[in-house]
């Protein structure tokens, strides 16, 4: 499998291609990675360097991977933190010149926008890009909650809710695609306080994955499902079963993390939890 991934990097810490790239290198994956930003680590710590590509930089390097002759090779495109519009549109360059190649090629976009703690965190116009642009371009959309309330502009606290809107981003997507949404994080009414729910949605069906929730907070998680949600979307033609072998990666992922009190995911000490999750969850309808 092949994957072209556009996405922010750190140098120190798992976020972005930096949280996305190995875990995918972990289950045999070829990935093409383009960062969008080269921080020295993510901006949470309220203070870092670097700075943000132009979407011309990331044209060229598309251009630059095309030039060998592999397009029709890539499997997939996946777009997480743009940095800025201009660089959106270049990603969307990136997955017109994969099509063309490889017209069964899929296009995974995580529209990252901000969170509930947080709110709105990417620059000016972006989250109109996302919403107007990169997804009716996409077959599968991995937004969190916060994020999937912006773009539809409905309310996620029922599940009921949730559905709707993922519904209704789903209409918006690629009308020959998978259109396929994960909801990467949800808390609702019948949520127990001590779980999280991850709820995927493709072809009208929807099923519900329940992990216990852990006492950690850590940035990265959110693009490293994506990222294994894609690969096992992939491989195994199943939203479902993607959607269980990704939940329970993350979960071992982040129990290992709050076991050793990390602030950074440990993405490289807990790998085997990408290859073989040390625990399952199944995925129920609803």
């Amino acid at each position: 499998m092949n994957i072209l991934s556009i996405q922010s990097w750190v140098a120190y810490g798992h976020v972005g291609n930096a949280s996305a790239v190995f875990p995918l290198q972990r289950l045999g994956a070829q990935v093409w990675s383009i960062n969008t930003v080269q921080f020295s680590n993510h901006t949470g710590y309220g203070h870092w360097t670097g700075q943000v590509y132009t979407g011309e930089a990331v044209r060229d390097l598309v251009e630059g991977i095309a030039a060998r002759d592999v397009l029709h090779h890539c499997d997939a495109v996946l777009s997480g933190y743009m940095g800025d519009a201009g660089i959106g549109e270049a990603i969307l360059h990136a997955v017109a010149r994969v099509r063309q190649e490889n017209p069964r090629a899929i296009y995974c976009c995580d529209p990252v926008i901000g969170d509930v703690e947080e709110g709105v965190y990417v620059r000016e116009g972006i989250e109109e890009f996302l919403r107007d642009n990169a997804l009716p371009q996409a077959d599968i959309a991995t937004p969190n909650r916060f994020e999937l309330e912006r773009l539809t502009g409905r309310d996620c606290r029922t599940l009921a809710g949730a559905q709707a809107a993922m519904t209704k981003l789903a209409a918006t997507m690629r009308s020959d695609g998978l259109r396929c949404v994960l909801l990467t994080s949800l808390e609702t009414e019948d949520t127990p306080g001590d779980h999280l729910d991850l709820l995927v949605g493709e072809g009208g069906r929807f099923h519900l994955l329940r992990t216990p929730r852990l006492p950690v907070s850590v940035n990265g998680a959110g693009d490293t499902i994506a990222a294994l949600f894609l690969f096992h979307r992939i491989r195994t033609d199943s939203a479902v079963t993607a959607l269980e072998e990704a939940g329970s990666a993350v979960y071992g992922l982040l129990r290992r993390t709050a076991e050793a009190g990390s602030r950074e995911i440990l993405t490289v000490t807990a790998q085997d939890e990408f290859v073989a999750p040390s625990t399952r969850f199944v995925a129920q309808p609803c």
